[in-house]
């Protein structure tokens, strides 16, 4: 019986090179996958995959109004999907994460998906929430706080000053995100709160 998973994880945990793994292991045994993106992260372009090593698959890219159920359905039809791979999931809609849960259901595919839970303000995304409530499988792909704890949030940077205010998809990479402790994003936004009173 297929699943849905979602795999969650801070910046720079590996979430998208643990996808190009997995899709490699796929293909390695001689199994079909889709990939899919979100069209909001155009670091490396559109249209691929791309992990912070360096590697990368094509990919097709989602926006807003795409039904992502019918597109499958429609490739799966010609190619006989195994698995559909989405990266960077924390971006869809919660009508979107609906519509995997139609591909697991009605086309019998596992979708694994692979996002952030929170933003940098430490807000939930659409597609990360409704994801926590639909998926059959949530996993944590964990990584380190360079302060020493597990990472679970993620801390903006700009110009060297944590960031807490602002839309929330702001694209960007190392040079942009940190991942980081709840404490020490804590004393980072008491800092920051401090500074702003005075």
């Amino acid at each position: 019986m297929s699943k849905l998973y979602f795999r969650y994880a801070t910046m720079g945990a590996g979430k998208s090179l643990d996808l190009l793994k997995t899709a490699y292991n796929y293909e390695e045994r001689n199994k079909n996958v889709l990939l899919l993106t979100s069209k909001f992260d155009n670091r490396h372009g559109l249209d691929k995959i791309t992990s912070r090593v360096g590697l990368s698959m094509p990919a097709i890219s989602i926006s807003d109004t795409t039904d992502i159920f019918q597109y499958v359905k429609l490739q799966h039809s010609v190619n006989e999907y195994d698995c559909v791979l989405i990266d960077e999931v924390q971006f869809l809609t919660k009508k979107h994460i609906w519509q995997l849960t139609d591909i697991v259901d009605k086309l019998d595919i596992n979708v694994i998906t692979y996002g952030l839970r929170i933003d940098y303000r430490g807000e939930p995304f659409e597609g990360s929430c409704y994801l926590m409530a639909l998926a059959d499988k949530i996993e944590e792909l964990k990584t380190i706080c360079e302060f020493g704890d597990k990472a679970t949030m993620n801390l903006r940077k700009i110009n060297g000053e944590s960031v807490f205010e602002g839309k929330q998809i702001s694209i960007g990479g190392n040079e942009s995100y940190i991942p980081v402790c709840r404490k020490y994003y804590k004393e980072e936004l008491n800092k920051k709160n401090k500074t702003e009173i005075k």
